[in-house]
């Protein structure tokens, strides 16, 4: 029973690799690639239909998570293995609970019967020596050569036989191994091992706290291979793509659309400036690519697919979007509250951080399906309105007068319309300094932060 914990693990490993973000849609959209999708548009040619074998797509389906698993591994420097949580209550948690609790208890009456049968307890031994030894790296052979020792199966069982076995005792060398090996992390643990005085609980807590240290090799080890893995991304990622083409030939399909649809709208903005672009091919490449990516900032999600490439970080694309808006709102409200009151409160120590923190709380459920934007701005602006009334009769100003404040208001408001002009303004401020942080590194100069302060930002009407 207790081989269960090191399967646990496993299973815990590959539950972590399943969970990825955006794999599981990402694998069940090229599975049903060939099938006709509204969103796709007129701009896509229909491939020829193929016939894919269920093991073509079980290894096309394999190769996706472990591409899924190496970016995860690259881009998150916080990815660590984490054991499967069954959900409380859940049939399979119950069932599992009850399988262990019969293995122990046989356990226990086998230790229990006179004279006492180790078969169950042997073959505790033997998978604890095999944790253990998994354990070791090349330079360990001291305690490897100590392990074989002690642990010495053949050895055991003629104990046993005869009646002489100290389980007990080779618990307790257990113990002290498992703290030559651990983690510092993992010292509590071990003091408690070390205070169990009856043999059972001490056997279970000892596999317990030997599904925490295989945890903690894992994550040792993928710390380990991180930076090899940075190095091999970028080949590996596009040789995974390759062989998904070769097997899917429309599997790029909304990638595909991506960047056709950023040429296209580089060479309309171009045509409306100049006439006509004349930018060399290596130039627009470039430009290409920064507006692509920059485009996923914005990207609708309910009305177009996200493409296949950045699939596996759609989640942290979302997130950065949400940021965008979040920061976008933010400047826009206060740039509006500095224009608007003028010289009065410009320059004031600390009165930014105190209006900053005042509409940073109340956006936080900004994307809360609740969020009704027309009263949290409003309910904004009253709360902007009394503290600027508060600045301005402690600094020995006249007070906000009712068009003022009605003008505020509805300044503040507004902001809530994608086409606002404040709100327009702020997001090509952003979308510039991105761009300019978009630039190769061998062209590139730090780009300068927008204004620290918007009193420093280009008046409004």
């Amino acid at each position: 029973m207790p081989k269960d914990h090191s399967d646990e693990s496993r299973e815990g490993g590959k539950e972590s690799k399943e969970q990825l973000p955006g794999e599981t849609e990402s694998v069940r959209k090229r599975e049903g690639a060939e099938t006709p999708n509204p969103h796709r548009g007129n701009t896509l040619q229909a491939c020829p239909p193929r016939f894919v074998s269920i093991e073509e797509l079980m290894e096309t389906a394999k190769g996706v998570t472990n591409m899924a698993l190496a970016h995860e591994i690259v881009v998150n420097q916080d990815f660590e293995v984490k054991p499967t949580e069954l959900p409380e209550g859940s049939l399979e948690r119950r069932v599992k609970e009850i399988m262990r609790r019969a293995f122990w208890d046989c356990l226990e009456s086998q230790l229990n019967e006179d004279p006492p049968s180790y078969d169950h307890a042997i073959k505790l031994l033997a998978e604890i020596k095999e944790i253990l030894m998994s354990f070791l790296l090349p330079g360990h052979g001291r305690l490897q050569s100590r392990i074989e020792e002690v642990l010495d199966l053949p050895l055991i069982q003629q104990q046993a036989e005869k009646g002489a076995l100290d389980i007990g005792l080779l618990s307790h060398f257990v113990v002290g191994m498992m703290g030559s090996l651990c983690a510092p992390c993992r010292d509590d643990n071990i003091k408690k091992l070390k205070e169990i005085t009856d043999l059972v609980p001490l056997l279970k807590s000892i596999f317990s706290v030997l599904d925490l240290m295989k945890m903690d090799m894992a994550n040792f080890a993928l710390s380990s291979i991180r930076p090899h893995l940075m190095q091999q991304s970028v080949e590996y990622e596009r040789a995974k793509f390759q062989e998904f083409l070769e097997k899917q030939p429309n599997a790029l399909d909304y990638t595909e659309k991506w960047f056709e649809d950023t040429v296209k709208s580089i060479r309309e903005s171009k045509a409306d400036v100049c006439g006509a672009s004349s930018e060399p091919p290596s130039s627009l490449a470039l430009q290409v690519h920064n507006q692509a990516y920059l485009r996923l900032l914005r990207w609708d999600h309910a009305a177009e697919p996200f493409p296949e490439t950045v699939q596996m970080d759609l989640i942290r694309f979302q997130e950065m979007q949400r940021e965008v808006e979040h920061l976008v709102l933010l400047s826009s409200i206060l740039l509006i509250v500095y224009t608007t009151t003028g010289e009065a409160i410009s320059g004031l120590p600390g009165l930014m951080d105190k209006l900053k923190n005042t509409v940073d709380v109340m956006l936080a459920d900004l994307h809360s399906p609740t969020f009704c934007a027309h009263e949290a701005f409003a309910t904004i602006g009253e709360k902007l309105c009394v503290e600027l009334r508060d600045c301005l009769s402690q600094h020995g100003f006249p007070p906000f007068s009712a068009d003022d404040k009605a003008t505020l208001l509805g300044q503040i408001i507004a902001t809530t319309q994608p086409d606002n002009a404040v709100r327009k303004l702020i997001e090509s401020r952003i979308e510039s300094y991105l761009l300019a942080s978009l630039e190769p590194s061998h062209h590139q100069t730090h780009p300068s932060l927008p204004g620290d302060s918007p009193e420093n930002s280009p008046q409004i009407s």
